[in-house]
C-alpha cells in the first residue's frame, strides 16, 4: 500500500526509505494486536508499510481516548526512541499490519541529517493537529466532530468511486466515539443525521461520502 500523504515515508527519498528499511527488521501483526503499550520503556520505532493502527490512551475512569489513526508510511514511537521516556500511548492494529521495526533510530537520524529535519517538521505538524483537535472539542458539536474525522479519513485513505468517496473504516463506533470525545450513542446519532441529509452512506466497516463539500460545511 502506498504511503499516505503527509506520512513519514512519503517525505523521504527512495534512497532514504531503502536505508531505513535496511536498518530495521520486517514484522507482521494480526488485527487487534497491541504493538506498543502505554507506560512501557521500549526504545524502538515502527514504520508502517501496510495496514492501519490506532493510537490511544485511557482516562482515569478507564475510558479509551483515540488520539490518532496511522496508516502506511506512518512513523510510530519516535518520542520514546529519542528521549528514552516511557511510551505515552498504546498502539493497536485495526487490520493486519506490516511494518519495519528500527531499534537504533537515533543513530539513523545522526547519519541522515535531512531525515532528522523532516522528522522535526512532522512532529511540529502533529502538535498543530493536536491543538486543532482541542479547539474542535470546544467549538464543534458531536456531528461536526464526526464529520471532521470522516473527512480526515477520506483525504488520507479514501477511494473515489462512481457513488462517492469510499473509506474502509476499521474503527468501531466505540472507537470513533473515543476519537471524537463523544459517547457511542452520540456518534450513532451523528452518523444517522449525516445519512438522513444524504451526505454519507454507512455499511459494515465502511463509509461512502456522497457529498464531500456538504460534509465539509457540516464539519465547520
Amino acid at each position: 500500500m502506498k504511503a499516505g500523504p503527509g506520512e513519514f515515508l512519503s517525505l523521504l527519498t527512495d534512497e532514504e526509505v531503502a536505508a531505513l528499511r535496511s536498518a530495521g527488521r520486517l514484522r507482521r501483526w494480526d488485527r487487534g494486536t497491541t504493538v506498543i503499550t502505554e507506560g512501557d520503556t521500549s526504545d524502538w520505532v515502527l514504520v508502517l508499510l501496510d495496514g492501519r493502527v490506532k493510537v490511544s490512551s485511557h482516562t482515569s475512569g478507564g475510558n479509551e481516548v483515540v488520539l490518532a489513526v496511522r496508516g502506511p508510511g506512518g512513523l510510530i514511537g519516535e518520542q520514546s526512541a529519542i528521549d528514552g521516556s516511557p511510551r505515552s500511548a498504546t498502539v493497536t492494529t485495526l487490520e493486519p499490519v506490516t511494518g519495519v521495526v528500527v531499534r537504533d533510530f537515533v543513530s539513523f537520524l545522526e547519519s541522515h541529517g535531512r531525515v532528522a529535519v523532516l522528522l522535526m517538521k512532522l512532529v511540529s505538524e502533529r502538535l498543530r493537529d493536536s491543538d486543532r483537535k482541542r479547539i474542535e472539542y470546544g467549538a464543534f458539536d458531536t456531528t461536526g466532530r464526526v464529520a471532521t474525522r470522516l473527512l480526515e479519513l477520506a483525504e488520507r485513505y479514501g477511494e473515489q468511486t462512481t457513488s462517492g468517496v469510499r473509506v474502509a473504516l476499521p474503527l468501531s463506533q466505540d472507537e470513533l466515539a473515543g476519537w471524537t470525545g463523544s459517547s457511542r450513542e452520540a456518534v450513532s446519532k451523528a452518523l444517522r443525521t449525516l445519512r438522513d441529509r444524504g451526505l454519507i452512506e454507512t455499511g459494515r466497516r465502511r463509509v461512502i461520502i456522497h457529498d464531500v463539500e456538504g460534509l465539509r460545511k457540516r464539519a465547520r
